[in-house]
């Protein structure tokens, strides 16, 4: 799927046992990967294997995007839909988070990430 992530947005630290591939398409993130921080800019592939923390937040002052492979598959419109419900009104419940994630097989264990 790919993605267009307002300025500094991003999703809470979370674990789902699918693999997931990022490649930056355009601007710049912070990642968390299993507790180690660092930026990825365009061109960049992330690789965050099923199981671990993780969490990124568009750094820049413009909307970011980046292309992102789950594998294996899930129903992703279902999947965030039910995550926007959620989070809609940008107040993170991490119980709320860890109640609906139960359904996915995720684990919500923080806050997103602040720039």
């Amino acid at each position: 799927m790919e993605t267009t992530n307002a300025p500094g947005f991003g999703p809470p630290l979370h674990t789902h046992p699918e693999t997931e591939v990022f490649r930056v398409l355009g601007g710049r993130y912070l990642y968390e990967v299993d507790g180690r921080r660092f930026y990825a800019e365009t061109g960049d592939v992330i690789t965050v294997p099923g199981g671990m923390p993780h969490a990124f937040v568009n750094v820049t002052d413009a909307p970011a995007r980046q292309l992102i492979l789950i594998m294996p598959g899930l129903d992703v419109v279902a999947f965030f839909s039910g995550l926007r419900d959620l989070t809609k009104d940008g107040k993170v419940d991490v119980a709320a988070l860890n109640a609906y994630g139960k359904t996915w097989g995720s684990k919500f264990l923080g806050p997103p990430l602040t720039p």
